[in-house]
């Protein structure tokens, strides 16, 4: 395994050009990295949270408001499609997870129950629904989610919100942030370099929850919900003025139906929202207002009406524009929202931590302490060791182990995190580790009496079985460690993965070459660490 092989010198020799051309970036100015030739790359490490500063929130998905406000689409959906059946309901009890409607009149039962089954199965892939019809007694019948469905939704919100986070703090132009999920319903954000939580906070907490819902225009309905006798399929909502809405809940088309949102002008020059529908959106918006020509309908953000045009014809195209009291500001910023999607489900902040940017200078300046320390200290070793030809072998197998990382973490974007430090200190123990058991092996072998090359190929060859054993099982902790960790966990087992594969390269394959020339060159009678 000492002979000289052309593809190992090659690779060994590309493995270091291109690991120095992946990690010089690291070296330069932000200002220098810009003005290299466009073939060179530019992108350098990224320090994590507690090496460059920043804020820190941890979030709670409210998954049971997420629940109730799908159970009363349920429920208006319910109310919706028997009376377009013309089936009479004598009441709705709403339940957590349904509704139980109560048919008035017995012989239209058989009529409900079909129209409700039918109602289930809309949308439902190859007839496997999430809502269930029960019969009950006393012409009660049964409509909710089944339980598989309820369960799923707290995770479907979980896996959402982390989506539409990750979207409107990209819109704002943080970079390298970091998100998370932490149990059933929480997740952790991790914006390096942000130095304002409360904008951080106020961008992700918003739900921009875009919905068009008819004004329910009933001659004694406003006044009555003004004194506190709501309509069961009404709410009473109220303008950015503060002028009183009733409102009918059933949702026309929803923000979820948004394929595009801009800022634009309106008749007078105001700032304005244009926005466009996708296919389904555009057809039950055009449906809804040829439906309700001359009544008007409410546009209605997070809960409050930002206006109630009256419908003046069937509007086709599926294509809009929402004006209000905005500003540029006020509009860019909600139209960053609607781009990035409304989320599922409120967001609570449990916990918010702001890294200051001194802190991370410290841990940086402990970090390169310590790796030079920890560098120092094995190098040390290896040359009082093993001498300074099979030492410092070793020592420059170590260098370019180093510079790999470095290089690999660079291209991949990797997040260097001070625990993600202590994964490369680590990953340069492991890597020696591999030459002190091919020396030892081969000092046995020379011991025994056998010649330099037989010695030297005896200690690759029989060593390598118990080299690539510990790599693996550090390989397997580091994958469990980034599978089920977060945060710093992540860090350390990211930069411990990398290095069990630059390390193998490094310790070894620098090893053979190195150590072929030696033997080509020199011819030696004894092997110097036989001694």
């Amino acid at each position: 395994m000492v002979q000289l092989s052309r593809w190992k010198v090659t690779l060994v020799v590309l493995s270091l050009l291109v690991g120095l051309l992946l990690a010089f970036p690291n070296v330069l100015t932000p200002a220098q990295r810009e003005a290299l030739p466009g073939w060179m790359p530019k992108q350098g490490l990224n320090l994590g949270l507690d090496l460059q500063g920043g804020s820190y929130l941890l979030l709670e998905v409210d998954v049971p408001a997420m629940r109730a406000k799908r159970v009363t689409n349920l429920v208006e959906d319910v109310r919706t499609t028997l009376a377009e059946q013309k089936i009479p309901i004598g009441s709705l009890q709403r339940e957590a997870g349904g509704v139980v409607v109560t048919i008035g009149e017995g012989a239209q039962y058989d009529a409900a129950l079909t129209a409700l089954r039918n109602l289930a199965l809309t949308g439902a892939p190859q007839g496997q629904s999430d809502r269930a019809v029960t019969r009950l007694s006393d012409n009660r019948i049964r409509f909710a989610f089944t339980d598989a469905a309820l369960a799923a939704m707290g995770a479907t919100a979980v896996d959402q919100s982390i989506e539409v986070v990750r979207r409107r703090i990209d819109s704002t132009g943080t970079k390298e942030i970091s998100i998370t999920r932490q149990g059933a319903d929480r997740i952790v954000v991790q914006a390096p370099g942000e130095s304002d939580p409360s904008a951080l906070e106020r961008v992700i907490g918003q739900t921009a929850q875009l919905t068009f819902q008819m004004v329910d225009v009933s001659s004694t309905g406003l006044a009555d919900a003004m004194a506190g006798r709501v309509p069961p399929d009404s709410e009473l909502l109220v303008g950015e003025d503060g002028t009183p809405y009733l409102v009918k809940k059933r949702v026309l088309v929803s923000g979820e139906n948004l394929t595009r949102a801009g800022v634009g002008s309106d008749q007078n020059g105001r700032p304005a929202i244009d926005f466009r529908f996708d296919g389904q959106g555009a057809r039950r918006f055009a449906e809804a207002t040829a439906q309700n020509i001359g009544k008007p309908f409410a546009i209605i953000l997070d809960g409050k009406v930002i206006s109630a045009p009256t419908i003046q014809g069937a509007i086709a195209g599926g294509s809009g524009q929402i004006t209000g009291n905005f500003t540029i500001q006020s509009a860019s910023e909600l139209v960053n929202l609607l781009n990035g999607g409304a989320l599922p489900a409120p967001l609570k902040v449990e916990e918010r931590r702001v890294v200051g940017a001194e802190l991370g200078a410290d841990a940086i300046k402990a970090g390169q302490v310590s790796t030079a320390v920890g560098a120092a200290i094995i190098v040390l070793f290896m040359i009082l060791s093993y001498g300074f030809l099979f030492g410092g072998v070793s020592v420059l197998g170590l260098m370019l182990n180093g510079i790999l990382i470095v290089a690999a973490m660079s291209l991949f974007q990797a997040t260097l995190t001070l625990p993600g430090i202590a994964g490369l200190v680590l990953t340069f123990a492991v890597a020696v580790d591999a030459n002190v058991l091919i020396y030892e092996r081969m000092r046995d072998e020379a011991r025994a009496g056998r010649s330099v090359i037989a010695s030297m190929d005896a200690g690759f060859n029989k060593a390598m079985g118990t080299i690539i054993d510990a790599n693996l099982t550090t390989l397997v902790a580091a994958l469990i460690m980034f599978a089920f960790g977060a945060g710093p966990v992540r860090g350390f087992a990211w930069t411990l993965t990398i290095g069990v594969f630059t390390s193998m390269f490094s310790s070894v394959m620098v090893a053979q070459v190195l150590l072929g020339y030696w033997l080509k060159i020199a011819k030696p009678k004894k092997l110097p660490i036989a001694e």
